[in-house]
């Protein structure tokens, strides 16, 4: 390892002025289609129902992951595929195409040949799947494969590869490669190999960043998916942590910023920025938010420290504001417990913010409270969509009460956009103007003991740019105009 470290490390000396700036800048493609749906009911639907397997996939799974010691990822949704372009391999170098997600640690994709069992209907990338060759597998002995299969020690890895076990005893098995690897998703699955190979991360500026010997998971079977995933969680495998490896000051600090879409891709005119590194707040003063809203200081709140799920993002939400009224959030979503469930994790993978039921509940009654008073409930609009609650209205404007998530920390508030709450459409079927509450019910608190106690979807944390500063352990909101940061960085990276 020490040597693959070394020889990391002189291969980055060619590159040393594209990584001595303070930041890589990445552009973040918003790539859903209504296309792909009948009707906005059907979109929503299918979104509200894959966010909430991906929420409740890991409390089903709690108990075999502890016996199996497996790590199991989650799944992607759409409406939540941002995707990342990359090019692996240097003989020729060949494209792909990842979703980005902060949920899972692991960066993988499909590999020539390749087979997906149930994939009809599914989005799938234009290009063939990359060849690559056999003599680039990561061996048994490398941490990289005790991190893939979770917990296993290289000894057993190595017994799985049938080493014999003299050659065990002397450490003589750096020949034999790292078995293959289980991953669970909410609505599919694959079974992985690992490989390492030059990975090239097309950037804002020339030339691109190359990661000369990047280790990543090779999927030649997969069940209901399709495309790879960009894990940027906080495990040894993902994006960020192998670039911390050559380039602490990139990996340590990442962000993005959401241009916001309401499932509109003519409203998305510029990419969503994904932002490795740091920049200096100071020059982005004159960038105001959303509405002209200041938009210059971040609002942080701690990351919980989770050894038992260590591929999440994990904060504590102190309570949510509807209107006026505060309403105090269940100690499941505030803190973790002993054995590591609880807490909200930000994820860039799901779309719709999950809550308990008690706590959603509340915010439902009260937000019923102020809009049902006056507009009609559409009860045939939420049995379509999985969302509630809905109204109609002919023409008008629908008063909805703010909305503030309240983060654990002193000042660690943020208010919602309207548009990242209720979303406004025509409901086809009745010809009239409809406006949905765009939270979702996780489940009652009893049962989501064994896992996360609420998930920040990506659709809420549009027109912001979420800071995962991995140094100081804490996430950050800020009100931001994506587009315009967009551009600004762009234009110094140029």
């Amino acid at each position: 390892m020490a040597s693959l470290l070394l020889c990391f490390i002189l291969c980055f000396s060619s590159l040393s002025v594209t990584l001595s700036e303070q930041l890589l800048l990445l552009p973040l493609t918003h790539s859903l289609s209504k296309n792909q749906f009948n009707s906005t009911h059907q979109l929503l639907k299918s979104t509200s129902t894959r966010s909430s397997m991906r929420f409740h996939h890991h409390h089903h799974h709690h108990k075999k992951l502890n016996k199996q010691q497996q790590q199991v990822s989650l799944p992607l949704s759409p409406g939540s595929d941002y995707t990342l372009s990359f090019t692996i391999g240097s003989n020729p170098p060949q494209p792909i195409s990842l979703y980005m997600d902060t949920g899972s640690d692991l960066v993988w994709f499909p590999c020539s040949p390749f087979e997906c069992i149930l994939c009809e209907g599914k989005s799938t990338t234009t290009t063939p799947p990359p060849k690559l060759s056999k003599n680039a597998t990561v061996s048994c002995k490398s941490p990289a494969c005790s991190a893939a299969h979770s917990s296993l020690s290289s000894s057993n890895l190595c017994a799985i590869s049938h080493c014999p076990l003299d050659y065990i005893e002397t450490s003589d098995c750096s020949s034999f490669s790292c078995p293959p690897f289980y991953y669970a998703y909410g609505d599919g699955s694959l079974i992985a190999r690992l490989y390492k190979d030059s990975l090239s991360v097309p950037t804002s500026s020339v030339p691109s960043m190359l990661l000369p010997n990047f280790t990543f998971g090779c999927a030649h079977t997969a069940l209901a998916e399709p495309i790879g995933v960009a894990g940027f969680g906080p495990g040894l495998l993902s994006l960020p942590a192998q670039i911390a490896t050559v380039s602490p000051q990139l990996g340590n600090r990442f962000s993005y910023c959401l241009v916001s879409h309401s499932f509109n891709q003519y409203r998305v005119h510029r990419p969503s920025p994904l932002i490795l590194g740091r920049y200096d707040d100071k020059e982005r003063k004159d960038n105001s938010g959303i509405d002209g809203s200041d938009s210059a200081e971040f609002v942080y709140t701690s990351m919980l420290h989770n050894p038992s799920h260590p591929y999440f993002y994990s904060v504590g939400l102190k309570g949510i504001s509807v209107g006026k009224r505060n309403i105090a959030a269940p100690e499941i979503v505030k803190r973790l417990d002993r054995s590591g469930n609880g807490g909200t994790v930000v994820d860039s993978g799901t779309t719709f913010t999950m809550l308990p039921a008690s706590l959603y509940n509340s915010v439902v009654a009260e937000f019923d409270r102020r809009v049902g008073r006056v507009h009609e409930r559409a009860s045939e609009v939420e049995d379509k969509t999985g969302l509630g609650p809905c109204y109609y209205y002919d023409g008008k404007v629908v008063n909805v009460p703010a909305v503030v998530l309240h983060f654990v920390g002193n000042g660690s508030s943020v208010a919602l956009p309207r548009r990242n709450y209720f979303y406004e459409f025509l409901d086809g079927d009745k010809k009239k103007n409809v406006g949905c509450l765009m939270l979702m019910n996780g489940g009652d608190d009893e049962e989501l003991s064994g896992g996360p106690g609420a998930i920040l979807g990506n659709y809420q944390q549009q027109g912001f740019e979420v800071v995962y500063d991995l140094e100081k352990k804490r996430v950050g909101f800020a009100r931001r105009q994506c587009s315009s940061l967009w551009d600004e960085l762009n234009q110094n990276q140029s």
